[in-house]
């Protein structure tokens, strides 16, 4: 009997290695599948042609908590100063010295005091692609906020994110720890996460997702199991040759950190004002469906679309740059 039992168990035990070698081998297999890079995207190409870039301000740096240097630019307000402030968060792949400088300085030009932040993988800061680990981004905006507080301790600030730069906004006004840091969000064509109806698929073009790596990643982290987050999931469709000023390829981690963690979570957990502007011809989101994507979340949510604005244009075309660059410079200094 008893030598029965134990032939029993041992089969049981093979049979259970075996099912987690053949797991292991398939997980192995998905974390392999090479992510292929999207031809380039025109449309986000062209959209820098025509920006007068004799006015960036040059690239300033800071130290975030674990001694990385951060970049940023700092715009200070032409004209009659509002007493108001801003910072602006760039969409993937960019950086505060791209395309949205013509809506960063036309905002400045309005009198807002303005900061553009290189999020940590692109431009000036960090590892080009990567971060550490995921809520670093939320660490890295809360120390740039206390260096913006050392000049402008009681400037009230709006935050401004363009697409993937929006979703984590969002994120950001989420976060309890941060929502008394804004007194305003403002979001530009936002991607709303992966399950948004707001969502063409691959994003109209710009994004190539590898999936099978991805999910691989998510059931060992399941497991327990946190290895490879460094592993590019996520390639972006921009020129070939524009490694010096763009961001090609995404980790797991950065992927998963900037954006929002999913639009049914965020956005009932946001306490301030919200403002989305769209564009009607944009070839990444269907922007006529933010309104009732959002106000079935969130009703007070206020959502504004631009006729003849693409997803690009929204932070390039003097007719997007005019209508949002005057609502931040007339809204928020009393959370409006």
């Amino acid at each position: 009997m008893a030598i029965r039992l134990l032939r029993g168990v041992l089969n049981g035990l093979k049979w259970a290695l075996c099912a987690a070698g053949g797991v292991a081998l398939i997980l192995a297999a998905m974390i392999a599948t090479p992510l292929e890079r999207p031809p380039e995207m025109r449309s986000v190409s062209d959209s820098a042609k025509g920006i007068d870039w004799s006015t960036l301000p040059a690239l300033e740096r800071f130290q975030a908590r674990d001694g990385t240097w951060i970049g940023f630019r700092h715009y200070a307000p032409n004209g009659a100063a509002t007493g108001r402030g801003a910072i602006f968060i760039h969409g993937s792949s960019g950086s505060s010295g791209t395309v949205n400088h013509a809506l960063t300085h036309a905002i400045a030009s309005r009198g807002v005091e303005t900061w553009a932040l290189d999020i940590r993988g692109h431009g000036g800061s960090g590892t080009r692609g990567d971060i550490g680990y995921v809520g670093q981004l939320e660490d890295d905006l809360v120390d740039f906020v206390a260096e913006v507080r050392k000049t402008a301790p009681d400037l009230p600030l709006t935050l401004i994110g363009h697409s993937a730069g929006a979703g984590f906004s969002l994120r950001v006004a989420a976060t309890p720890i941060m929502q008394d840091m804004f007194v305003r969000t403002v979001l530009l064509a936002p991607y709303l996460g992966y399950d948004a109806p707001t969502n063409k698929p691959r994003a109209g073009g710009w994004a190539s997702f590898d999936l099978p790596r991805f999910f691989a990643l998510a059931a060992l982290r399941k497991l327990g199991i946190d290895c490879c987050a460094q592993l590019p999931v996520l390639a972006l469709a921009v020129p070939q040759n524009s490694a010096k000023y763009l961001v090609s390829t995404y980790s797991d981690r950065l992927t998963r950190n900037f954006g929002t963690r999913g639009y049914r979570l965020d956005l009932p957990a946001t306490t301030r004002p919200i403002t989305i502007f769209g564009g009607a011809e944009d070839e990444m989101m269907i922007s006529d469906k933010y309104a009732e994507t959002v106000q079935a979340i969130k009703p007070s949510v206020d959502v504004k679309i631009i006729d003849g604005i693409n997803h690009m244009g929204i932070v390039t075309n003097p007719k997007a740059i005019s209508v949002i660059a005057d609502d931040v410079a007339t809204r928020g200094a009393a959370g409006s």
